[in-house]
């Protein structure tokens, strides 16, 4: 079965079993459609099938440098399903408060960032995106909902589409319990 194939029917099963819209716990945030760095539409049930770490991201932050270890687990593990979705947001302390286009170049130009990187978003508060208001909706992610409280929180997300952990901002993206997190999940079969 192809990976199309295979993608199609987990997000039809997600529609059918209601666990895309439904209020349910571990719904999962890869039924939206948002924008990449680029401005183009994007479905994030293309990463269906992957594990998939989802983080907000800031150029001017003190974790910044998280950008490095971000890139090297992405180049590490990307050949067995991995990916990393990076959502800038100028949410804390205006710490990214450039346009999509600087933000791609400063990504590209100081981390020689290849993984996904989406369009500048607000992760909470009125203008929160329904990509965040889900991830951090503790009816529909139980433990791993809840408020960002700085950039470069991450959530992972299974191969089935449902986050599986969540890590605060001063967990590097290398740690070893994220490491074993993300391996553990890669070892699941498709």
């Amino acid at each position: 079965m192809s990976w199309t194939s295979r993608t199609a029917g987990m997000l039809g099963l997600l529609t059918l079993c209601g666990c895309a819209s439904s209020g349910e716990t571990g719904a999962s945030p890869l039924v939206h459609t948002v924008k990449d760095i680029d401005n183009q539409e994007v479905s994030l049930s293309k990463y269906l099938g992957k594990v998939v770490l989802i983080v907000n991201v800031a150029s001017k932050c003190g974790f910044t440098p998280q950008y490095a270890a971000l890139e090297s687990i992405y180049e590490k593990y990307k050949d067995r399903g991995f990916a990393v979705l990076g959502f800038p947001s100028n949410d804390f302390l205006r710490q990214e408060p450039g346009t999509n286009a600087e933000i791609k170049s400063f990504c590209s130009l100081k981390y020689n960032v290849t993984f996904d990187m989406f369009s500048k978003i607000s992760v909470r508060g009125k203008a929160i995106s329904p990509l965040y208001k889900d991830l951090t909706s503790k009816e529909k992610n139980g433990p791993y909902g809840g408020a960002i409280k700085w950039n470069f929180t991450k959530f992972l997300v299974g191969r089935d589409g449902k986050v599986i952990a969540r890590f605060a901002p001063t967990t590097k993206p290398d740690a070893p319990e994220v490491l074993r997190a993300i391996e553990r999940e890669l070892e699941k079969t498709q």
